[in-house]
């Protein structure tokens, strides 16, 4: 079911992420990002492409040695394949989760449609003879 509303290409498994229903549609994609801030990633949506990159700038600015680099901080790009209908909305960087929360859009003509059952004369009718 949810592999109509997101598809992933095949890709390593680096970031690992968690795809989860908000709403009736709505949708959001957490991306698990440690160690990068907003200005190390890029989201762009392209025909119905989904693409988040992260890449560290000049990490030759460390003030420090690292003896044990232990949390990941490489470079990666991951798309996911979005169906026909769905937008993007909004993303946050909070807590190491990348968040980008995604909207289903169902046109009017394709939403279900109540149809109203009318009644006939005769109908009534019979009604009326099982009450007397």
């Amino acid at each position: 079911m949810l592999d109509q509303f997101v598809g992933v290409d095949a890709a390593p498994s680096y970031p690992p992420y968690n795809i989860e229903r908000t709403g009736e549609n709505a949708y959001r994609i957490s991306v698990a990002v440690a160690g990068f801030t907003d200005q190390d990633l890029t989201i762009e949506v392209k025909e119905n492409s989904l693409s988040i990159r992260g890449e560290k700038k000049n990490s030759d600015e460390r003030k420090t040695d690292v003896l044990y680099q232990g949390i990941a901080a490489r470079t990666f790009e991951r798309r996911f394949q979005l169906a026909d209908g769905v937008q993007v909305v909004g993303a946050a960087l909070e807590n190491g989760l990348l968040h980008v929360d995604l909207v289903r859009e169902i046109p009017e003509a394709k939403k279900p449609k109540l149809i109203p059952i009318g009644t006939n004369g005769a109908s009534r009718t019979i009604e009326a003879r099982q009450a007397a």
